[in-house]
């Protein structure tokens, strides 16, 4: 019981120093005016220099050319948009195991960095996110209908009922975009 009291204490004193002390940076010095020492507070002001824009598809402006730019967390996309982020690299292809695969990104903004944004943007990643897509949801179509397991394990054993379903998907397919073109057209 009697340890306490003195976690009380400390938290409270925890809570002083925050109170009365702000956590940041502060930079002081002494300075004598007209005969009276005074203690003179400089702001704590950071600036970076940072190539940030990695492999640029467009010249950069020379070092002594460039300004210094206020970044924000309002502003962050804005400025990231402007300087253009590029990378271009190959890497090695896991998906064949031939070969290197071409990678190009260009980030826009913070969510670009998220996972499924580059994966969109790398194009035999992005067949295989479409095909999980389509599978997933196909796995929901099929919650609760009884036949749809069946009809789906006799397709995938029957090569020759699979293809024929991958011709018809794909005429389909055609004819939407037939159809598409002709309203396009009136």
């Amino acid at each position: 019981m009697a340890n306490y009291p003195s976690i009380k204490r400390a938290r409270s004193g925890q809570k002083f120093i925050s109170r009365n002390r702000a956590p940041r940076v502060q930079i002081e010095y002494d300075v004598e005016i007209y005969g009276s020492e005074r203690k003179i507070q400089l702001p704590f002001v950071m600036g970076v220099m940072a190539d940030l824009v990695g492999q640029p598809t467009e010249p950069q402006p020379e070092v002594t050319e460039r300004k210094f730019l206020e970044v924000d967390i309002d502003n962050f996309d804005e400025r990231m948009k402007s300087m253009k982020p590029h990378l271009a690299y190959h890497v090695d292809n896991t998906l064949t195991g031939e070969g290197k695969l071409g990678v190009d990104l260009t980030f826009n903004s913070m969510d670009d960095f998220l996972p499924d944004a580059i994966v969109r943007r790398v194009a035999p990643l992005n067949e295989l996110l479409e095909a999980r897509t389509q599978l997933s949801n196909l796995l929901s179509y099929m919650d609760g209908k009884n036949g749809a397991e069946a009809l789906i394990a006799e397709v995938l054993k029957n090569p020759t009922l699979l293809k024929s379903l991958s011709a018809a998907k794909q005429s389909a397919s055609e004819t939407h975009v037939d159809s598409e073109k002709e309203k396009d057209d009136e």
